[in-house]
């Protein structure tokens, strides 16, 4: 019954829709960036997004529409200063996170102060789903799976040897890029509900259970894909029934799930 009464709501289905599409998305992202190291470029381009909802609110703009630009722009930014000499990912990824948490923060006490919708954005709401964030979720998030499929074997190749694909020809930094524009977009529609402070969690923990699981790469993404979108029904449902926020209802129940599979992982070796 509380599930047929949970389905009832508008903002429940509007929420089950977006959160599927951006979590097999993070998921199947998910499996490369944890595997070339870039396992927290989800949590510094969610605090990027934070400062650019900052300057849209304070400047009276649309959060979405403006975040996204800025984000891609950022991601773009953010695989350069990862492959300078002088740098590294994590020190990119930690300076970008922090000044653009910082600036937010700034813009925000300057202007508005932390209002609801500020609120929702840090940790997220599944009453802030609007019509036209659900229909701008599944137009990019359908870009997002197709570009993939497409460009499957040539993400694969990347993300395993880098040299070896480069000696054959192929474009790396194009694809490098492409990874990082899809990321970007996962992670600015995935902030509504989930926040900033945990969506970097629908990236890195389906792709790290799966990968306890299984060894192939293609049998990795399929786990990783079916144990998100699973992990999010199962925490909105939680959500729903417990009344506890959406984003750490979902955190918990990857977090559960991971364990098993460590578990299993485990028993399995002995």
């Amino acid at each position: 019954m509380d599930l047929i009464q949970m389905f009832s709501y508008p903002f429940m289905q509007r929420a089950l829709i977006a959160g599927v599409l951006v979590s097999l998305c993070a998921a199947l992202l998910g499996v490369s960036l944890v595997l070339k190291r870039y396992s927290m470029i989800g949590d510094g381009l969610s605090h990027v997004s934070f400062g650019a909802l900052a300057i849209a609110v304070a400047l009276g703009m649309t959060p979405l529409y403006f975040s996204i630009p800025v984000v891609v722009l950022a991601a773009f930014f953010l695989l350069r200063m990862a492959s300078h000499p002088h740098w590294n990912s994590d020190a990119a990824i930690a300076v970008m996170s922090a000044s653009s948490l910082a600036i937010g923060i700034i813009v925000i006490s300057r202007t508005t102060g932390m209002t609801t919708d500020v609120d929702n954005y840090m940790f997220g709401s599944v009453l802030s789903m609007s019509k036209a964030d659900v229909a701008l979720s599944v137009v990019l998030c359908a870009a997002v799976l197709v570009l993939f499929i497409l460009f499957y074997h040539k993400l694969f190749a990347v993300t395993f040897d880098e040299s070896f694909s480069r000696a054959t020809g192929l474009k790396v930094e194009r694809y490098n890029t492409l990874l990082a524009i899809l990321t970007a977009l996962t992670i600015v529609l995935g902030m509504r509900m989930m926040g900033a402070m945990l969506i970097s969690s629908l990236v890195i923990f389906p792709a790290l259970t799966a990968m306890r699981l299984f060894k192939s790469f293609r049998s990795v993404v399929v786990c990783s894909a079916v144990t998100s979108v699973t992990c999010f029904c199962a925490g909105l449902t939680a959500s729903f029934v417990l009344s506890t926020p959406v984003g750490a209802s979902v955190v918990a129940a990857n977090l559960g799930l991971f364990l098993l599979s460590c578990l299993a992982a485990a028993l399995r070796k002995r």
